[in-house]
């Protein structure tokens, strides 16, 4: 199985999916369903959004206390070292495909925003959790400590992989962090989105079309290809959630899910409002062409002038001195 995508390419696929909202089993086998079929797509890589498992918590942007959901969302969310993860990682396996999984990550009885990569052998490479829950999540997610700053991965068979959830992509220091480190393909993992309504008293950079403008301004900064990720919402996960009418996530959205180039344009789109994978393959030899004219954390960089400070270390609540 693979992609007969010629040499210096590599087949991707990202995710424009409902999840079956709250429900970690079922998002879980559906998980598992998409990763069959990008494999059999001929990718070497698949993209899920933000929070896949067990779906966004919608309501939070409503109404920022719902006990009944908060509880069920908890119960609902994905241990790393769970069955649950597992039977994903056999599914990499077994199709023979490196993954890139958006979820709620469970620890003890808290939650975190968290992105794990997956080889093409079952194996966990690498784990985050998102830097800061965004206004509203932080009724729900725990802050991240060193977790955030987890490496770029470089894969064999598809290149130096790295991601980074919703609106972390408007934190300089992180995405300088990031691409730092030779990205070529940069998962952007975000929510369902809904599009900007002219008028609205909401912000443009919420939207659709804002999400997807800071996902091209990555591309552009990083000269890395972008799996922009977005999830969909339809009327079954609005009941549920109960959101209708609601200023964010409270009407159906099919999805705006793309493949950004190292330059910034748009190389392929969702084309209908269906479920779907939008694959495209990727000619790794237009980074190298975009990095020749600015490479940012390269030849383009002052670090004699500018540099960035991180901290890897992940603080513990106890912390015992031997």
């Amino acid at each position: 199985m693979g992609s007969t995508a010629p040499a210096d390419t590599v087949r991707i696929a990202v995710t424009q999916h409902e999840p079956v909202w709250l429900d970690l089993q079922g998002t879980v086998n559906k998980t598992c369903t998409i990763i069959k079929d990008a494999a059999d797509a001929g990718a070497k890589l698949v993209a899920f959004p933000e929070c896949w498992i067990p779906g966004y918590p919608c309501w939070i942007s409503s109404r920022p206390v719902d006990f009944d959901l908060s509880v069920k969302y908890v119960q609902s969310s994905l241990r790393v070292d769970s069955a649950e993860m597992k039977t994903i990682c056999a599914a990499a396996a077994e199709h023979q495909i490196n993954v890139s999984l958006g979820f709620s990550e469970r620890e003890g009885e808290s939650v975190y925003i968290a992105q794990a990569l997956i080889n093409e052998t079952g194996e966990i490479k690498m784990t985050r959790r998102k830097m800061k829950p965004t206004h509203m999540e932080r009724t729900i997610f725990g802050d991240a400590s060193g977790e955030c700053l987890a490496k770029v991965i470089d894969l064999p068979d598809v290149g130096k992989v790295g991601g980074l959830s919703c609106w972390e992509h408007i934190q300089p220091l992180l995405k300088y962090y990031t691409f730092s480190q030779g990205e070529q393909i940069h998962v952007a993992a975000w929510p369902p989105l809904e599009p900007f309504v002219e008028g609205s008293p909401g912000f443009y950079s919420m939207s659709a079309e804002g999400c997807r403008a800071q996902s091209q301004a990555y591309a552009i900064e990083s000269q890395s290809f972008v799996l922009h990720c977005t999830g969909v919402l339809t009327e079954g996960g609005i009941e549920l959630m109960k959101t209708a009418g609601g200023p964010i996530m409270g009407s159906p959205n099919v999805g705006s899910s793309a493949v950004i180039a190292p330059d910034g344009r748009i190389l392929s789109a969702s084309e209908t409002a269906n479920e779907q994978l939008v694959i495209a393959d990727l000619d790794l030899k237009l980074v190298t062409k975009a990095k020749t004219f600015a490479d940012a954390s390269g030849h383009y960089s002052r670090p004699d002038m500018l540099w960035l400070g991180a901290d890897e270390r992940v603080k513990t609540v106890v912390r015992v001195d031997v």
